[in-house]
């Protein structure tokens, strides 16, 4: 179906994503000094204990400098290295679609909106599916999923993440571990609907893949990223947000062809 393009007029001030009006001189303030809301941190910090896919590299940091200088100030510096699908993270469409977007060409109005965060973390196991009903109730409750916006899967696992086998499923690592992982993951029936019926522009999900654990053919990957529709993986505090009224400023690293990037996510919470 023919996407509509959100149109931002505030790239990070996010409050004002579905206005027609240009924000007054006292709504952009208020979003950065703390008067018109709360700002979320959804990323989980890079470091050698963040959750990498089993068969991927993790990140790894190397101290090149740290401490005083021979002219007496102190100074740091490292080095790190890293697989792009680790962490929290974004998958381009490349990833899964050839010939799409590569991580340096995912247009702003595809990583910034209003978010709709729905909850299935008290009846969530280790597969369950995010299904068409779980995203017709959130409908009930709040409407229908807002075009150009950014719908946000929690499942209760990010309370896992400090755990890489209960996140995962495995301790194992390497190509053993992949038909092990147990995680939930999107139906691929809603990931279809989602491209036929609404317009949301990026998934993000609490657990390492929008697929769940068990799916060995990546399925919502593929249905997804061929409309371009970008995925966001690891994604953290999603208890914080409400279901409804939270805006999101996703920004990955710009990596020149790259079929995903290292990802700060932030949510903005607009005060009632």
């Amino acid at each position: 179906m023919k996407r509509i393009a959100h149109v931002m007029l505030l790239v990070a001030a996010a409050t004002v994503a579905c206005s027609q009006a240009p924000p007054s001189s006292s709504e952009v303030p208020a979003v950065f000094d703390g008067e018109g809301g709360q700002w979320v941190d959804l990323t989980y910090p890079f470091s050698a204990q963040s959750i990498y896919w089993p068969t991927a590299r993790g990140f790894e940091l190397d101290t090149v400098s740290y401490g005083v200088t021979d002219g007496g100030w102190f100074y740091s510096a490292f080095d790190f290295a890293a697989a792009e699908h680790g962490g929290t993270h974004m998958d381009a469409p490349i990833h899964f679609a050839e010939g799409h977007l590569t991580a340096d060409r995912v247009p702003l109005q595809g990583l910034i909106g209003p978010a709709a965060v729905v909850d299935v973390s008290e009846r969530a196991d280790a597969d369950y599916l995010v299904s068409v009903t779980d995203l017709q109730a959130w409908e009930g409750r709040h409407g229908e999923l807002p075009n150009g916006g950014i719908l946000l899967l929690r499942t209760g696992w990010g309370s896992r993440y400090g755990d890489r086998t209960a996140y995962l499923g495995t301790d194992l690592t390497g190509p053993e571990a992949v038909p092990q992982l147990h995680f939930p993951g999107l139906d691929p029936e809603a990931a279809r609907w989602l491209v036929a019926e609404r317009g949301v522009l990026a998934v993000g999900i609490d657990t390492p893949s929008i697929d769940r654990g068990q799916s060995a053919t990546f399925d919502c990957h593929r249905i997804l990223y061929a409309e371009n529709i970008v995925g966001f993986e690891n994604v953290a505090n999603l208890d914080l947000l409400p279901e409804a009224g939270s805006y999101v400023v996703a920004l990955p690293m710009k990596i020149e062809g790259g079929s995903g990037a290292p990802l700060r996510i932030v949510a903005f919470i607009p005060h009632p």
